[in-house]
């Protein structure tokens, strides 16, 4: 077996057979005799049935190079049968069930290396609390609930766009080419926003797109994008980016301008870069259920309530990040 880089699995060129394996009947038979799989889709089957259990980007990423790889060597050798070619490659790709041995291990390796460790666990709930500052997860989900508004436009924009005009040209010979190219466009965006949760929220997404092969007629290329489930899970997540993406943007700026105003405008009185008052009613008088609040109190009261509420934020950011990275798998990916 080869080394793998990521969790794609490349091997060297094979261009001689396994031992046994000659380019003609016997391979066949001594890969039916090694219980080889005797076509591609066969050998794609038994690897996604190795794979059985595992997080379903990883098998979408398998099941691509696994594909990309045998088409590539039926390419090459024109003149022998799948069965042929899978037997040449078992001693340098691999069995399936070798193959799916190989991206399990290499995933724990490449999740350990890419993942900030964890920090150590806290009891006190005080901790925990506080804690959230030292998790750089919470950073990314707040950079992705600011940015989520630029892209949930721009989601909605190019799939109402794409839609509205391809279906308004269908009558024409134009329409069915431009709304080919646009549902493969929207393949493309799926990926793109699938790194970008990947990268910010933490969830593992696909590396690599849905295997199409060329060598297939292209009538049923077309089927096949129609009748894939992620196709229209995908088209449903990005519409749905652009309330979601308003509604995360709204929550993250008005609870950061909130909580940072309550931090930084006492301190900026006490040191004489602002000069005003703190008031708890518009009357000024200070009147709480306790009765009048003193005004030396008001300042330091302000400060730890915005300390309180930015922690708090981050806290609801880590929440929303999780929740929306568990949608983006579901529509993304779970869908096929």
């Amino acid at each position: 077996m080869t080394a793998i880089a990521g969790t794609a699995h490349y091997p060297p060129e094979a261009d001689s057979a396994p031992a046994g394996a000659q380019p003609s009947d016997p391979a066949a038979a001594a890969s039916a005799a090694a219980g080889l799989p005797r076509s591609i889709p066969d050998y794609l089957q038994r690897l996604r049935a190795a794979l059985r259990g595992a997080d379903p980007a990883l098998i979408q990423d398998a099941l691509y190079d696994a594909e990309e790889y045998l088409r590539a060597e039926m390419a090459e050798n024109p003149g022998r049968s799948e069965a042929e070619v899978i037997a040449s490659v078992a001693g340098s790709y691999g069995a399936p069930d070798e193959v799916a041995e190989i991206y399990r291990d290499t995933e724990v390796k490449v999740q350990t290396a890419l993942r900030p460790p964890k920090p150590a666990p806290r009891r006190s709930w005080f901790g925990r609390f506080f804690g959230v500052a030292l998790e750089p997860r919470t950073y990314g989900a707040l950079f992705y609930m600011l940015l989520s508004l630029a892209t949930g436009t721009f989601y909605f924009t190019w799939v109402v766009t794409g839609a509205s005009l391809s279906a308004g040209l269908l009558i024409l010979i134009i329409g069915v080419p431009l709304l080919i190219l646009f549902l493969g466009s929207v393949r493309v965006l799926a990926l793109v926003e699938g790194r970008l949760v990947e990268t910010m929220l933490g969830e593992r997404m696909p590396r690599r797109p849905l295997y199409s092969d060329r060598e297939r007629p292209w009538l049923e290329r077309i089927k096949e994008m129609f009748t894939d489930p992620r196709t229209w899970g995908t088209l449903l997540y990005l519409l749905l980016m652009m309330p979601l993406g308003t509604a995360y943007f709204s929550v993250a700026v008005t609870a950061l301008a909130l909580s940072l105003s309550l931090i930084f405008a006492p301190i900026a009185q006490w040191t004489g870069l602002f000069h005003g008052n703190i008031c708890l009613d518009y009357a000024c008088t200070n009147a709480g259920p306790w009765g009048a609040v003193p005004e030396a109190m008001l300042w330091p009261l302000c400060l730890l309530t915005g300390i309180v509420l930015l922690f708090a934020t981050m806290h609801l950011a880590r929440g929303i990040g999780y929740l929306h990275a568990q949608l983006a798998k579901a529509l993304l990916v779970r869908w096929g």
